[in-house]
C-alpha cells in the first residue's frame, strides 16, 4: 500500500500534521519527514517492531547503530547525563542544526536504559550513542509531542544517495513507508556533520554541513566578562584575560583562538560602540596592552548562549544577567570567586583605575589557571 504523502505546504493547518505523523509514530509506523539536511526515516523509540521494520527497509545490519533526535539540548542530557562540557558546548551551540554528535559511553542513568532491549541494541548496542536535534519546525513539533525519542536515519536504502525531497522518498520507499511529510526540497541538501566527543576530544566521523573551520570555532572554549557600560571594568578584565592566558599557552594575545580560546566583554547596560575610557586605555597601556581600539556591547542572547564562562565584576552584575538569563546560572560567577565586588572606577583618576585593573589581575591570574584545565583538546580526523 503506497504511503499517505502530507504536502505541508498546501496544508491548511500545519498542526494537523503534526499530531497526525505523531499519532503515527505511537501506532508503531514508520514515517519519513524532512529535515534540513536530507529527508529521514522515524520510528518511536517505543516501539521495536517498527525499529525492525526500519532497519528491514534500508537493509541496514545491527552493527551500525542508528541515532535518537531529541528536542532540545537539554533533552539530550537524559540520555547522556554524564556528557563532558565539550559536548554540552557543541550541543549548546549546534543545536538545532545539523550536527549528529556520537557519545561514547552513556552511563547507566541514561533514558536509553529504560527502552527496550531490541531498541538498545540498535541505538547503544556498541555503548555509544548518536543524538541529532533537527532544525526543522515540522519535525521539532513533532518531536515536542512524542513520548520518548524519536529513531532517525536517512531515508534512504543503505548504500544508496539520500533524498533531499519527498518525490525522492516516494519513489525508493513509497510502498514501505506509511506516511510522508512533503516540505519541498531540503534547506542544505547534504548530510549532518558527525562528530564524536570522548571527554575533551572532537573525532569528526563525516564532515556534512558544518565545515571542519566552522566546528573547530564552536567547540571553542568562550569567556565572557561583564560589568554595566563595558567602558572601563571589563574591558580591562579582558585585556588582562588575554595576556594571562596567553602567557600560559606561550602565544600571543590575538592568537589564543588557535588555542581554542575566545575571550570577550559586555555590559548589562551598554551602549554599542562607546569607546573604552581615557584613564582604561591609559591603565592598559602602562602594561603594554592596546584598549584603544575596543567598543562598547551590550550582553545579548547570542553572546550569554556561546560563552562556556561568564565572569561579572559584580555580584549586582550576576544577579541582572540571570534574571535575564536564568539558564546561564551554572556558567555565571563573580569575577573575586567569592562575595568581594570589584571596585568601580568611573569618574576616578588614573590612580584609582590602577588600583581596579591590579584587583581583576589578581582574580583573572587565578581563574586562568583552571581555564586551562578545561579547555578542547582539538579536532581530529577519523582515521
Amino acid at each position: 500500500m503506497p504511503a499517505t504523502v502530507l504536502n505541508l505546504q498546501k496544508i491548511h493547518d500545519p498542526n494537523d500534521a503534526v499530531h497526525r505523523a505523531v499519532q503515527a509514530l505511537a501506532e508503531g509506523k514508520v514515517i519519513a519527514l524532512p529535515t534540513e539536511t536530507v529527508y529521514g526515516l522515524a520510528v518511536s523509540g517505543l516501539a521495536p517492531d517498527a525499529l525492525e521494520k526500519l532497519c528491514v527497509q534500508k537493509a541496514r545490519t545491527c552493527e551500525r547503530p542508528l541515532a535518537i533526535a531529541v528536542k532540545s539540548a537539554d533533552d539530550a542530557l537524559d540520555y547522556v547525563p554524564t556528557m563532558s562540557p565539550l559536548g554540552r558546548r557543541l550541543a549548546r551551540r549546534c543545536w538545532p542544526g545539523p550536527l549528529t554528535i556520537v557519545f561514547p559511553e552513556i552511563g547507566p542513568d541514561s533514558v536509553i536504559t529504560q527502552l527496550s532491549a531490541d531498541v538498545q541494541r540498535r541505538v547503544a548496542g556498541d555503548g555509544s550513542l548518536g543524538i541529532r536535534v533537527p532544525a526543522h519546525p515540522i519535525f521539532l513539533s513533532v518531536l515536542r509531542f512524542c513520548r520518548g525519542p524519536v529513531v532517525l536515519t536517512s531515508a534512504n536504502v543503505t548504500g544508496q544517495p539520500e533524498p533531499t525531497n519527498a518525490q525522492q522518498v516516494l519513489a525508493t520507499l513509497g510502498q514501505s513507508v506509511d506516511m510522508i511529510l512533503d516540505d519541498g526540497p531540503c534547506r542544505f541538501g547534504q548530510s549532518s556533520t558527525v562528530v564524536r566527543v570522548d571527554g575533551d576530544r572532537c573525532t569528526i566521523l563525516r564532515e556534512g554541513v558544518i565545515a571542519r573551520k566552522t566546528l573547530k570555532r564552536m567547540a571553542n572554549f568562550n569567556i565572557l566578562l561583564v560589568c554595566t557600560g563595558n567602558t572601563c571594568r571589563s574591558p580591562m578584565a579582558e585585556c588582562l584575560m588575554k595576556e594571562a592566558l596567553a602567557k600560559r599557552f606561550h602565544c600571543k594575545p590575538d592568537q589564543l583562538s588557535e588555542h581554542g580560546i575566545m575571550v570577550a566583554s559586555a555590559g548589562v547596560a551598554a551602549h554599542d560602540g562607546n569607546r573604552a575610557s581615557r584613564e582604561a586605555v591609559a591603565v592598559m597601556a602602562k602594561r603594554n596592552l592596546d584598549l584603544s581600539l575596543h567598543e562598547s556591547q551590550a550582553v545579548t542572547e547570542t553572546l550569554v548562549q556561546s560563552a562556556d564562562l561568564i565572569l561579572t565584576m559584580t555580584n549586582s552584575h550576576q544577579r541582572a544577567l540571570l534574571s535575564y538569563f536564568p539558564s546561564a546560572a551554572g556558567r555565571t560567577f563573580v569575577l573575586s570567586g567569592g562575595g568581594e565586588d570589584v571596585s568601580d572606577p568611573i569618574g576616578g583618576s588614573v590612580t584609582i583605575y590602577e588600583e581596579c585593573a591590579t584587583q581583576i589581575q589578581g582574580y583573572v591570574d587565578l581563574w586562568a589557571r583552571q581555564i586551562e584545565l578545561h579547555l578542547p583538546q582539538g579536532l581530529e580526523e577519523q582515521t
